[in-house]
This record gives C-alpha cells, structure tokens and sequence, in this order.
C-alpha cells in the first residue's frame, strides 16, 4: 500500500492524450483507489495539486464551499496558459458566496421541474426527429456526430430564444471552446490567444443578442440574461458573457457526451440493451447509470482556505484540490464491480457527475429528461446495432466525450411497414 498521499506517477489528470481511450483511464482509476482516495501530483507545467478520487471526500469537499472555494481558478490549466490568459471570463463555476447565489438566483425558476416540463414536447420531437435520422441513414451513420450532438443544442437554441439559423455558428464555438485541447476540434495550435479569441466570438455574437433583448425584450432566458440585475444594477459585461456561455456550453457537450457515451455502453454490452429494449420502464435507472458511467465534466478544482485534513491527509491553506467526478463514480467503496455497466445498479443515482451542494448543475433535470426521451423513442426501434468503427473520444481534460460514434444497425418496422 502506497503512503497516503505519495506522488502518483500516473497522469491521466494532466495528459489530455490519456482521455483519447476511456476505457483505460477507468482501469487506471479504480487502480488508484487501490492506493487511496487522494493523491499528489506534481507534473511539470502545472502547479502541484491534490487528487481527490474517493466518493465520500468529494461530497464532504462540495459540501463545505466555503472551506474549498471554486476561486480563484476552478478549472485544471497549465501555468503557461493562466499566466498568458488576456481575457478572463467569469461564470457561475467561477464564483463564490455571496455572488454565486445571487447569479444562480437570476435563473433558478427557468429549470425548476415545472419549467422544465414545458419543454416536454419539444424533447419529443427532438426525439422523433433522432428516430427519423435513423430512418433515413439506411442502417449506418455516427451516433455522436448526427444524433447526440444536434438534439441537446437545438434544446439550448430553444430556451435561449436564438433562431435555428445560428445553429451551426453555436455548434462550432461550443466545440471550441471545451474540445480546444483536441487537435481535431481546435481552430488552430491551442494557445492562450486562441482561447481568447474563441471567447471573443462568443463576446460579439452574444453583445449584439443583448442590445436585441433590451430593445426588443421577449419570454426566453436570453431576455432575462439580457435585462438581469444584481444589487439592483445591471450585470457587469463580463458577467452576462459568462451567463450565455455557461447556459450555451455546458447544457449542450456535457448532454451529448452522456448520450453518445451511454449509446456506446448499451451497444458494448448488449445483454443490458436486451434488459432496456425488454423493460422500457429501466429507462430513468439506465439513464442514471449512464451518466455515472460517463461522467462528462470530468473534473473541477477548489482551493483550500485552511488548514483542514482530506481523506487522513494534511491539506494546507491555499492548496490546490482537483474533484474527480469521473474517478469518483469508480469508487469500488460505493459502486460494487464499477468497471461494471448496469443499467438495474440500486444506487446508480449516486453518482457525482452532476457535482453536489451549492454547486449542483443547475441543469441537471433538463439534462436528464433530454436523456430519457431520446432512449425512451429510439431503443423500441432498435432491432440490431453494432459498432461500425472504432470510436473516438476527445482528447480534453475538462470536459469531453465522444467524437465519433460509428454504428450500423437495423429497425424494427412500423406498423405502415408489416
């Protein structure tokens, strides 16, 4: 047994290259629960941080907000990269009490269930539309690239009031800005400046969208962004960029990652597709166990105020904690066999994925019931499917999933067709 808290000399934290194969990351993961629920790491380029990979410790971390702050950097980068960066933006994962309560309150009432639940028929001709895709591919397409990807962005067009003319122009900022580490993903070399010019896209298009809103105020969230206050003033410009781009990137990659993703499980282990297609009532379970399995924001980082103790480890203050919700839904403490795909798991609905606390994902009801509609309409259909080529997953180590999704497959037939 390793002294707890040794250096690992494993780095799927730090190498993106290493998330470009998912199912060694998971093996290296559950390895290094072997050894204990956190560890530290050193990698040239990055300033030392703790690992945290044990279920519990990740909950008690998001618990105490306060003691572990999301300031002042909540997300893994290089030194070389925080130090260059010229433009800062400043979204709810960036913030601490009191601000982020205050933010977080401007649109909580827009994903409560009940809001949520107007876009029930939206989701389902979302999902007669992913049906009618597959329909029309003749038995061979990407599920990552023409299913999973479009249907949770058309839902973010959708709240955010923007036409479907912008979809395409929203597709590629999105998949810049969280695949940039990707080279099949980044618009060039991934440097500091390039990210900022990324965000400076997002900057004009969505400066332009407020100057709209406040003329021409509507019912979407855009509006409500647009016209937001706090302490009785308008947003600051930082603010309300970061408002947009959080509502625009994270309810759209973080979703189709989990769909592709739970597609692929399904598909690899087909003895659950069989208990899916035979029970459709396992919709809600199999949906929680495959965002346990994917886990699509894979980490976030938070700074220790004091003085404290994590997992028997002495954390002092202003050290550097890095939450890996990936890992944690590996933790062989909480989840029996994790290596295991299982859509009937008693207790796949503790899963960390969507973080825990204050934080919570705001949109995490959404995100789910995108889920269950899309695999409650296309798994009746699916009569046989296999992988038509080998998968790809981005190469990034924040958030990411599937790049591509080769499958070959038939249908069953509609009534029309018997």
């Amino acid at each position: 047994m390793a002294e707890v808290g040794s250096p690992t000399r494993d780095d799927i934290f730090t190498d993106n290259e290493r998330w470009g194969d998912l199912n060694d990351w998971n093996r290296t993961a559950v390895a290094l629960h072997e050894r204990g629920g956190i560890h530290r790491i050193e990698r040239d380029g990055f300033q030392p941080f703790w690992a945290v990979i044990d279920h519990r410790a990740v909950l008690d971390i998001e618990k105490q907000p306060e003691l572990f702050t999301n300031g002042p950097e909540p997300v893994l980068n290089t030194i070389e990269s925080r130090e260059a960066r010229g433009m800062d933006i400043k979204t709810l994962i960036h913030m601490d009490a009191p601000d982020h309560g205050k933010y977080r309150r401007l649109t909580n009432d827009w994903f409560k269930p009940a809001a949520i639940r107007r876009l029930d028929a939206r989701l389902t001709e979302l999902s007669q539309q992913a049906v009618a895709t597959l329909e029309s591919a003749g038995g061979e397409l990407d599920f990552a690239v023409d299913i999973a990807l479009p249907y949770p962005l058309q839902v973010i067009l959708k709240i955010l009031g923007l036409p479907e003319g912008d979809y395409e122009r929203m597709m590629m900022l999105t998949q810049q800005l969280f695949g940039g580490e990707d080279p099949d993903l980044q618009r060039e070399e991934l440097t500091p400046e390039v990210v900022a010019e990324v965000l400076m896209d997002f900057y004009g298009y969505f400066t332009g969208l407020t100057a709209e809103r406040r003329e021409q105020p509507t019912d979407d969230l855009a509006t409500l962004i647009a016209n937001g206050r706090i302490d009785d003033a308008p947003m600051p410009d930082l603010e309300t960029l970061g408002y947009y781009v959080i509502i625009a990137t994270a309810g759209h990659d973080t979703t189709s990652s989990a769909m592709a993703g739970g597609m692929r499980a399904l598909i690899e282990n087909p003895e659950q597709l069989d208990k899916l297609r035979a029970d459709p009532s396992l919709v809600n379970n199999a949906v929680e166990e495959m965002i346990r399995w994917t886990a699509p924001v894979r980490h976030f980082m938070r700074t220790a105020t004091a003085d404290t103790e994590v997992c028997g480890q002495r954390i002092a203050a202003g050290d550097w904690l890095y939450l890996s919700y990936k890992a944690a839904n590996l933790d062989p403490k909480v989840f029996e066999d994790p290596l295991r795909f299982d859509i009937e798991r008693p207790n796949a609905d503790r899963n960390v994925s969507f973080g825990y606390g204050v934080h919570f994902c705001l949109g995490a009801q959404l995100a789910r019931n995108e889920l269950r509609n899309l695999f409650s309409h296309v798994i009746p259909r699916i009569e046989t499917i296999e992988l038509a080529a080998e998968p790809t997953t981005m190469k990034t180590t924040f958030v990411g999933g599937h790049k591509t999704l080769p499958i070959r497959y038939t249908l069953t037939p509609t009534d029309g067709e018997r």
